[in-house]
């Protein structure tokens, strides 16, 4: 077994490292406050030629894989913009998976290329919020009119909505009555964010102000038959595509924020004097930072573990949810204990560790929740009755 990254892996590693070093604590410390989109930030990603890592080479992607991808999340997340950072950008690396899995020649001509030149932000509309994690409960409806569909409905936790030209939207086209599965009758839309038709409502959050989160009222959305991705009642099929895609790329984001928190604890214990002594030279602040450096470095092998099984087409489902759950742990325990060693300053914005504690909620709660996860694991892995 080979743990190492290849010369090319590195090669994405540190050029990705180089352009998130462009934007310090400080440019971070003015988005949280003033809680306005990083447009430099994910312009220069896409200058970078990042934003279509994972997306077909002749729509001007790298057709690079999953643990490509992985690897340019994680060094972004390990960098002074966190989750912020990465919010800012996460939805362009898998969220159009199925516009490259099922999308026309046409569609994948008209949509892919200015993703990933940055021209154009998409935002993700999925759960509601009478469903929440139960997706064959969504009401948004999509009727037939003409050649095309009018939707209605309710949208809720969409991300980039305040900055998004389009949405990645799914909708009933059949009724939940007249299905034979709750997730039958769900379809696909990729389509423009009319504002005339969508009211964006943004959604105070504990952190990470910068990249929004929204509710969205859908009335009377009109969307081209062009615009549907696959066939009727295809969507939640598709949507699978980037499921697991996702769960490992916010593994590698937990790992990322988790390393940049202990780092920033470690130089603090290093240099904070008390007692005539460097605090990190007691044992009861170094050893969890120690410990959390430990679960950190397992969290990442089983991150890589899973974006290896999904770009070799087996089955990732279990390494991909177990990954999630426990990078999302492993880097919430870090976030605390890096604020705890800092003691009274670690509760100071100028420090930065309060930052980290409060977008690290983040990928511990989202897409999924740990206790789904964990049923998921008892049900698929280990043949348990289901118990919800």
């Amino acid at each position: 077994m080979d743990f190492a990254l290849t010369d090319d892996q590195r090669a994405i590693d540190e050029s990705v490292r180089r352009i998130a070093a462009r934007f310090g604590d400080d440019y971070w410390l003015a988005r949280d406050r003033d809680s306005a989109f990083p447009h430099a930030f994910r312009r220069a990603v896409a200058e970078g030629g990042w934003l279509g890592i994972a997306m077909p080479a002749e729509h001007g992607g790298s057709g690079l894989g999953l643990t490509e991808a992985a690897v340019m999340m994680h060094a972004i997340t390990d960098s002074a913009g966190a989750m912020s950072a990465a919010s800012a950008i996460h939805l362009n690396i898998f969220g159009p998976m199925p516009i490259v899995v099922a999308g026309t020649d046409a569609q994948k001509a008209r949509f892919l290329p200015p993703l990933i030149a940055g021209d154009e932000v998409c935002c993700f509309g999925v759960t509601e919020p009478d469903a929440g994690l139960d997706t064959g409960r969504i009401t948004t409806f999509a009727r037939r009119d003409g050649r095309g569909y009018v939707v209605d409905g309710r949208k809720m936790w969409t991300s980039t909505a305040q900055v998004a030209d389009r949405i990645l939207l799914l909708a009933r086209t059949t009724p939940r009555d007249r299905c034979r599965r709750s997730t039958d009758g769900l379809t696909l839309f990729y389509t423009a964010l009319d504002r005339e038709c969508v009211e964006v409502r943004e959604i105070e959050k504990m952190g990470r102000g910068s990249v929004d989160t929204n509710a969205l009222f859908v009335d009377g959305l009109r969307v081209a038959e062009e615009d549907r991705i696959g066939g009727e009642g295809d969507g939640f099929r598709l949507l699978l595509h980037s499921l697991n895609p996702e769960r490992v790329l916010v593994a590698v984001e937990a790992v990322g924020i988790g390393r940049q928190a202990v780092a920033r604890a470690a130089r603090y214990a290093k240099e904070r004097v008390v007692f005539d002594r460097p605090i990190g030279q007691n044992q009861g602040v170094a050893h969890p930072l120690a410990e959390s450096w430990i679960e950190l470095e397992a969290a990442w092998l089983l991150a890589m573990r899973a974006a290896w099984t999904y770009d070799n087409g087996q089955p990732a489902g279990a390494h991909a949810n177990a990954a999630k759950y426990f990078a999302g742990e492993a880097a919430f325990r870090a976030c605390e204990r890096a604020v705890m060693a800092h003691g009274g300053m670690g509760y100071a914005k100028e420090f930065h560790v309060e930052r980290l504690m409060r977008e690290v909620f983040i990928p511990r709660i989202a897409p999924v929740s740990p206790e789904m996860i964990l049923n998921y694991i008892a049900e698929r892995v280990l043949g348990l009755p289901r118990s919800y």
